[in-house]
């Protein structure tokens, strides 16, 4: 009788007998496809280096069918020249863009030609579930100038981690080299770093705070030249638009936003101030479409 349980009595497993809790088992021969080897620092990018631009810009985009749009731009502005003296020269330019958009699940097709007689060309085409190619290129009007990049992406280390690696020729300078990266990302943070045999290592991470706040750091060293630049920035998204800016190491501070003023309609301020050159730039533009 004294091993029976009154009704009603809860009893509570005992601990030396209940099962653990079983831990989440990884398939590693089914990962996800990292991102693109050229993107492991898009995040921190999208803090850090905003489409910062000077003057005049207007952009507009207008969809055929789902999969095919062309676009338009105009850009109106000062371009900087190379000169030996430490002042800033500018001389006013302007240029117009044509642009067209093929985009599918498994094929992405983008191309742009300036008024300059420069020509960009993006591929993209997913080969298998795990194997993307993506190609790159540029023609200009300039003696070896124009340049092309192709680059394969397959799976993941682990769900978490990403390892790559990259093979360069610079047609230009006759210079070959080698790169290596690697990027830890979860829900809160993404960690990234690079290495190259020209000597650059650059490290970024940006912590995310919640879903509309982000700040963001990098380190950019070559151990060649042993010049080394810092920057720290933001990414805070509103409920009309988005705040973009940044501050370097070097003096140079940065900000960038976008309005939506209605459905399709955007309005872009962009500022850019560096103390050191005595250089400032601003620029306002419209994005249609």
């Amino acid at each position: 009788m004294a091993g029976l349980v009154p009704p009603g009595t809860t009893v509570k497993p005992d601990a030396s007998t209940a099962k653990p809790k079983e831990e989440e088992k990884v398939d590693y021969m089914n990962l996800p496809c990292p991102i693109p080897y050229e993107e492991i620092h898009r995040e921190a990018l999208m803090s850090l280096k905003p489409e910062l631009f000077e003057g005049l810009r207007f952009d507009f985009t207008k969809g055929l069918n789902q999969k095919f749009s062309l676009s338009h731009s105009v850009i109106m502005g000062p371009t900087e020249i190379p000169s030996q003296s430490t002042e800033t020269i500018k001389i006013p330019t302007a240029h117009y863009e044509f642009g067209a958009n093929y985009i599918d699940p498994k094929l992405m097709l983008i191309g742009r030609v300036l008024t300059d007689g420069r020509l960009n060309a993006r591929v993209k085409c997913d080969l298998s579930d795990n194997l993307s190619l993506k190609a790159n290129a540029q023609l200009t009007n300039e003696p070896h100038m124009s340049h092309g990049m192709i680059n394969f992406d397959y799976k993941n280390v682990s769900p978490h981690l990403s390892l790559g690696g990259e093979v360069f020729w610079a047609g230009q300078h006759r210079k070959s080299g080698i790169g290596y990266a690697a990027r830890y990302e979860n829900d809160k943070m993404v960690a990234t770093g690079q290495v190259a045999s020209t000597g650059m290592v650059a490290l970024s991470y940006v912590q995310k705070l919640s879903e509309k706040v982000s700040l963001a750091t990098d380190l950019m060293y070559n151990y060649m030249s042993r010049d080394v630049t810092s920057s720290v920035g933001y990414d805070y998204i509103l409920r009309q638009c988005r705040l973009r800016g940044k501050i370097d190491s070097n003096g140079c501070a940065a900000a960038y936003l976008e309005e939506r003023l209605n459905m399709g309609l955007n309005f872009i301020l962009s500022a850019e101030i560096d103390h050191r050159k005595k250089d400032y730039k601003f620029g306002f533009g419209l994005t249609v479409g």
